[in-house]
């Protein structure tokens, strides 16, 4: 998988295809209700502790990655060394799933933020979506335990330099 990633900041003129990509059923699946998550992602457009950027291969857009400071929302993630940060992010072109670009994608935007001083990345996926597990082991994570969150038991998976 040879591929050039841009993650290009979201701006509210992304909204339209964000919403397109949250109705796509591979997204629906793990994301949930489109309109709620929708609600979410664009309010979030002004929220300080959330970075959103559209992934593009190429100069195609295929993808959303959002990367948070851990606030009182990640309680559930436990004590965290100062700095760590949440990631987040979907595949939205069904014609883009299962050719190995969330582990390259996630890899690459992770590597960058650790070579910038980051100390530590987590994600929290279902533990029942084996792809986006898979995926995160291929870009470096490791399960470390499970978690409750807002959303329910989540697979708690660290990254480090």
């Amino acid at each position: 998988m040879i591929a050039t990633y841009t993650f290009r900041p979201m701006t509210a003129a992304d909204l339209p295809l964000i919403r397109r990509w949250l109705g796509e059923a591979h997204v629906r699946e793990w994301w949930g209700d489109p309109d709620e998550q929708f609600a979410l992602v664009s309010g979030d457009l002004d929220e300080p502790a959330m970075d959103q950027f559209i992934v593009l291969a190429g100069d195609r857009p295929f993808g959303y990655l959002q990367c948070y400071r851990l606030t009182a929302w990640n309680t559930g993630f436990g004590p965290q060394p100062e700095g760590t940060r949440g990631i987040d992010q979907f595949i939205g072109e069904g014609d883009m799933i299962g050719r190995g670009h969330g582990s390259a994608l996630t890899r690459a935007f992770v590597d960058e933020q650790l070579r910038h001083g980051l100390p530590r990345m987590v994600t929290d996926p279902d533990p029942l979506n084996a792809r986006a597990i898979r995926a995160y082991e291929k870009a470096g994570f490791v399960r470390d335990r499970m978690v409750e969150t807002p959303d329910g038991a989540a697979l708690l998976m660290v990254r480090e330099p």
